[in-house]
């Protein structure tokens, strides 16, 4: 897994409205990368929402954000305007960005074993460089984790 100190990987993904967003694009500002399991799911549901509920003060500390799952375009399409979150979501079907950000881990869950993604957010600073990883993320209180570091 990308650990503090590491520079943000490059890459290449496709947002909900099938536009391609760069790594390169994301440089200059603190950034946020959060990676969820499923799109419409209950937990990812209410991180997702907990981070669009405080966008605000997470805009105002600098902060620009962008959500990762392995869901197709479309299903990202559906999350999005469902909930119309102010940042883009990018559909990683190929797992190209879960691979390198180290997220696409074995799971047990119910005594049944399995690979999947593990909720992480990473936190980048203006030169891309990680500054802060948080891997037991409180869905309700996403953004206040991101916000006390």
């Amino acid at each position: 897994m990308l650990q503090v100190g590491d520079k943000l990987p490059e890459f290449e993904g496709i947002n909900q409205d099938g536009k391609t967003i760069k790594s390169s694009q994301l440089i200059g500002k603190k950034l946020v990368v959060f990676f969820y399991p499923q799109a419409n799911t209950p937990t990812c549901t209410v991180e997702a929402c907990n981070l669009s509920d405080n966008y605000s003060k997470l805009k105002k500390a600098g902060f620009q954000l962008l959500g990762v799952s392995a869901d197709s375009v479309k299903k990202q399409k559906n999350f999005h305007n469902k909930f119309a979150f102010p940042y883009d979501l990018i559909a990683d079907e190929n797992r190209d960005l879960v691979e390198k950000f180290g997220v696409w881990q074995q799971k047990t869950t119910f005594g049944k074993t399995y690979m999947g993604i593990v909720r992480t957010t990473f936190i980048f600073d203006q030169n891309g460089i990680c500054t802060r990883v948080i891997e037991k993320i409180t869905s309700k209180t996403a953004a206040e984790q991101i916000l006390e570091g």
